[in-house]
């Protein structure tokens, strides 16, 4: 089966959150490692652009996280976890973060993004142009670099996909180049948008 098709199965057709069976699709959950079933859900239209952007998220529309965080399926609660951080200045959510179970893996996981810190501890990744980096973006860098501890350097204009941060130092994100998982310094990357 594909993957579409067993999160179908998983979820019985609809929105692993909010239950709805309109528009749905596959949503790889940040930062994109895997993929596939234990790294992705089956989420609707309006979870979707709610998850991506932050601004608009509707505090009242997760209020379907009372039911979806009891999730037997590790995507669906690490989803439940960050957004229940995003929104616990309501309230309510703070209660329910109480009483969500992650296990040691899945919190970690969970926390990969950053979403669970206050503002203030957040470490923020910017590029050469001081755009923001997320986990799972595509960079291109900017001039050659020598990869430290090999012969190998990495050329001007290669893209970088599916990035990680480094969460202790705004400096530094990974990314395989030539299949190499290497350290990178910001100020040589550029942020690829999704149209390039």
């Amino acid at each position: 089966m594909s993957v579409i098709e067993d999160l179908k199965k998983r979820s019985s057709n609809q929105c692993e959150f909010c239950a709805s069976t309109e528009n749905l699709s596959i949503y790889e959950v940040k930062p994109v490692s895997n993929g596939g079933v234990d790294g992705s859900v089956l989420a609707c239209e309006t979870c979707s652009h709610q998850i991506e952007n932050p601004l608009e998220t509707n505090e009242n529309h997760w209020r379907c996280l009372n039911d979806s965080m009891w999730s037997e399926f590790s995507p669906v609660k690490v989803v439940a976890y960050r957004m229940l951080h995003r929104l616990k200045t309501a309230g309510w959510p703070k209660d329910l973060l109480d009483m969500l179970y992650l296990d040691d893996a899945e919190l970690s996981f969970a926390q990969a993004t950053g979403e669970h810190l206050e503002e203030s501890e957040k470490i923020i990744h910017r590029d050469c142009n001081g755009v923001i980096l997320e986990a799972g973006d595509t960079v291109v860098l900017i001039k050659d670099l020598k990869v430290k501890g090999s012969s190998m350097v990495a050329k001007q204009g290669t893209a970088v996909r599916k990035i990680s941060l480094d969460h202790e130092n705004a400096k530094y994100i990974e990314g395989k180049v030539n299949g190499t998982q290497i350290v990178i310094i910001t100020e040589y990357v550029k942020k690829m948008s999704e149209k390039e």
